[in-house]
């Protein structure tokens, strides 16, 4: 018996193969012979937000590591989350990218369960994974006290991005990389309802670009 792809995955092939592959045939061919991706994103598994889409990225161009709540773990880590240091690693020692960027998105499920409280969760592995936001989670409690749910919502996206490139900086490949050839790290937010892109400056705080 054939069991064959479920079908939306069949006909997006499908497409595929008779629109975008036939007109990138000679870009893959190059691929085939390696990868050089010039940035790494650290994204949220979100089924809504797929930097490549956002960014209008061409395959090859973006490394992209994506989990609940776009989170980088603590380097010396013992909750099983080294799958993302590992690609971390494969991006900066092996691949050389030159910019790493962070990028939460607006309407988080992960930072919606973190601010509602992790303890509550029915989920075996979803509380332990999110708890490297509780750090930035009591910051935005401190600063805004009893502020309605949305309002920590929001200020817990950007703070999570600040805190995971905090985490970024704990890997000494990449303090190296950031000494030896000037690897850059970024924090964004892409908001979901309206599109905009929002930018981490050198201050910490985000802006529309």
């Amino acid at each position: 018996m054939t069991i064959l792809p479920p079908k939306p995955l069949l006909d997006g092939y499908r497409d595929f193969r008779r629109d975008a592959y036939k007109t990138q045939r000679a870009h893959y061919a190059e691929l085939a012979k390696g990868q050089s991706p010039h940035t790494l994103i650290i994204a949220c598994s979100d089924s809504r937000v797929d930097p490549a889409v956002v960014f209008s990225a061409r395959p090859g161009d973006l490394f992209v590591v994506r989990n609940v709540a776009n989170l980088v773990p603590p380097m010396d880590d013992d909750g099983g989350r080294h799958g993302v240091s590992a690609a971390i690693e494969f991006a900066v020692s092996a691949l050389g990218v030159d910019h790493i960027v962070v990028m939460g998105h607006g309407q988080c499920g992960g930072v919606a369960a973190c601010v509602s409280g992790l303890d509550s969760l029915s989920f075996k592995y979803v509380g332990p994974w999110l708890e490297p936001l509780e750090p930035a989670r009591a910051e935005v409690r401190a600063r805004h006290g009893d502020a309605d749910s949305e309002t920590l919502c929001d200020a817990l996206e950007l703070n999570s991005i600040r805190h995971s490139i905090e985490r970024l900086h704990q890997f000494p490949f990449v303090e190296q990389a950031i000494a030896d050839r000037g690897l850059q790290l970024h924090g964004a937010r892409f908001s979901i309802h309206n599109g905009i892109l929002e930018w981490m400056g050198a201050d910490g705080e985000f802006h529309p670009v």
